[in-house]
């Protein structure tokens, strides 16, 4: 899956982005027709959880949106990967049962 990383306020290091990218490939066991994924990474210096992590993961006829704020990006990426999961099985429910 082509994944597009952008990081706001700080330059990601490759151990970032590495994890970023291992957690997007794991959801292709779920549903396996993705486009892309675009993930902002976000530093804001102002609250205590300073980081944000927003998936947007496009799909035909339907796009996922999560938006997760953290103490670490690892810990954002991995509640808004579980979002993103969460709606790919309720997704891929309906386009069975239907």
């Amino acid at each position: 899956m082509k994944v597009r990383i952008h990081s706001i306020h700080f330059n990601a290091d490759q151990k970032l982005i590495t994890f970023v990218q291992q957690k997007l490939d794991r959801l292709e066991k779920y549903f396996d027709r993705f486009i892309d994924a675009e993930v902002i990474l976000r530093l804001n210096n102002s609250s205590p959880d300073n980081k944000t992590v927003e998936i947007i993961l496009n799909i035909p006829k339907n796009q996922f949106f999560a938006k997760e704020r953290s103490n670490t990006f690892e810990s954002a990426i991995d509640i808004a990967v579980d979002v993103i999961k969460r709606n790919l099985l309720r997704y891929k429910d309906k386009l069975v049962t239907h």
